[in-house]
């Protein structure tokens, strides 16, 4: 978080509330932008818009009025947990053929033929 960030928290926001992952998420003391109360999250750890799970996105976007409570933000047995974007970084997915994986693919089947033009 930069200083800016901190200093403009400290004097202005309200914690409202913290996620699995340790973002806290603020509102502003009575000032509005736009007709709207400022809402804003810090992260925790490496600013990533993709570690917000779906329960505070739909209130930092003004969707709910108020956060969801800690039963309707419980995930069902059949949903996986909420994992931020991953693409750009060393966990990021890579298949077998890909050059940072080795680059060997397998080999075609041998029922391909390329095509000439005659």
């Amino acid at each position: 978080m930069s200083l800016g960030t901190w200093i403009y928290t400290l004097l202005n926001g309200d914690l409202v509330g913290k996620d699995a992952f340790g973002n806290g998420y603020y509102k502003g003391k009575g000032k509005k932008l736009h007709g709207r109360e400022r809402r804003w999250v810090v992260y925790h750890g490496s600013p990533e818009a993709s570690k917000v799970p779906p329960e505070w996105h739909a209130w930092l976007h003004h969707t709910l009025e108020n956060p969801l409570t800690e039963q309707a933000a419980t995930a069902k047995d059949w949903q996986k947990p909420h994992l931020p974007n991953l693409t750009g970084t060393v966990a990021a997915y890579r298949p077998a053929g890909h050059d940072l994986q080795g680059g060997a693919r397998a080999p075609a089947s041998g029922d391909y033929q390329a095509w000439s033009p005659k």
